[in-house]
């Protein structure tokens, strides 16, 4: 065996996501250096290392021959998951591309993915509305994570597929009442042991919230929460991420403060110089930033016997973060 690759900050948080033992289809292998690293480390036994491109795979073989891999690694060349066979893989990791691909990948592969017990993703853009199309599909949220490298914020989410019916095809069982769920199409969420062994921490949070949304300590020390308009909850889970939120990532809280200070510096230049209706319309824009970052920092800030109520109207926003390879500073949501 070669000498052990290494990783950049976010492949490795993304491997640190796979459960170990697990067959792991590493979509988009690149060089295949993820794949090796999970043979390398003992965490995967066997990876099928996939690439819509002849190119990348070819270098990625190589790499893996190298290595002396070839009987732990396999490489297809595939479309997505068009080349994956059912049942033989238990994760799936999928990074390095645009949001709105890797939902036409979920979306074609879905058959096979709700065979594998985890996925690992690491959208690049639009990702606002791709946490939004995560719970639309009825994927259920394991764990998130984020990285800061290179200047640039790469938030990532582990899901699993299947494990809840997606919103407006419930089937209202014999114990269902007026109050088991949300009103308006809105989130419901399952309390554990209530139809999937892998809801986390996210849904039994949900289940032990009270109505209000936010979270505040009063000045004698009690604490209270805090209300929010209709909708906020969920805009904050769709831009922020909910368990980064819940967890108080400390990357998060970093973005925030950043994308905070950028906006106010913004703001203070646009209402001194400019004029006319397209910068009124972005100071409009600037505002409605400025105020979903004040309550996503007041939550993380706050006592965690309160939260962020889950509402979503009719229609979602396409609240999509800038195209490119993770998230720049300045590249405001």
């Amino acid at each position: 065996m070669g000498r052990e690759v290494a990783l950049s900050a976010r492949m490795l948080a993304l491997v640190h996501m796979v459960t170990a033992g697990n067959r792991v289809c590493d979509v988009g292998c690149d060089h295949g250096f993820v794949s090796i690293y999970l043979v390398q480390q003992g965490i995967s036994p066997r990876v099928l290392a996939m690439d819509v491109r002849q190119g990348p795979l070819s270098r990625a073989r190589e790499h893996i021959r190298q290595q002396g891999l070839e009987a732990y690694i396999e490489t297809r060349l595939s479309d997505g998951v068009s080349a994956l066979g059912a049942g033989e893989a238990d994760t799936v990791i999928c990074a390095g591309m645009g949001g709105r691909l890797m939902q036409r990948i979920l979306e074609e592969g879905r058959e096979k993915l709700e065979t594998v017990r985890e996925l690992i993703l690491q959208p690049q853009s639009d990702i606002p509305a791709f946490r939004a199309y995560l719970w639309q599909a009825g994927y259920v949220l394991l764990a998130e994570d984020m990285v800061y490298e290179d200047g640039k914020y790469y938030p990532m989410m582990k899901v699993t597929a299947g494990k809840r019916r997606p919103p407006g095809t419930e089937e209202p069982g014999p114990e269902s009442s007026p109050g088991s769920h949300l009103d308006g199409g809105n989130r419901e969420r399952q309390k554990p042991g209530e139809g999937s062994e892998a809801a986390g921490v996210s849904w039994k949070r949900e289940a032990e919230r009270p109505a209000q949304a936010g979270r505040g300590v009063s000045p004698d020390g009690e604490a209270r929460c805090i209300s929010t308009e209709a909708g906020d909850g969920q805009a904050l889970q769709d831009r922020f991420g909910e368990l980064l939120l819940a967890g108080s990532h400390p990357v998060l809280r970093q973005y925030l403060l950043y994308e905070q200070q950028g906006n106010r510096r913004i703001l203070e230049q646009l209402q001194q110089n400019a004029a006319g209706s397209r910068a009124a319309r972005r100071i409009r824009e600037l505002e409605e930033e400025q105020r979903l970052i004040g309550l996503a920092l007041k939550q993380m800030e706050l006592p965690e016997h309160c939260g962020t109520k889950t509402e979503r109207g009719s229609e979602d926003e396409d609240r999509s973060i800038g195209a490119g390879e993770g998230i720049s500073p300045g590249n405001h949501l």
